[in-house]
């Protein structure tokens, strides 16, 4: 299969590793028996997910912990 890149505004490019994760997940993320799309944003396994990703943002911007990282749907 021919890899088509995106450069336009919008939804980038993602690397083959992460979509084959995503491939392998789809149905039962974290052998949880669903999908990522389908956990409660109360489990602890969304947490572990909103966590994670806090964590990599402050990381990746150099966010000091006496800042709050907001997220927002849309």
């Amino acid at each position: 299969m021919e890899r088509v890149y995106n450069f336009s505004a919008g939804p980038a490019v993602l690397p083959v590793p992460v979509l084959e994760k995503v491939q392998r997940e789809l149905l039962s993320y974290n052998g949880s028996g669903m999908s990522v799309m389908e956990l409660s944003h109360r489990s602890e396994l969304f947490q572990n997910i909103l966590d994670d990703a806090e964590s990599l943002i402050r990381e990746l911007m150099e966010i000091p912990e006496n800042y709050k990282v907001l997220f927002l749907q849309g």
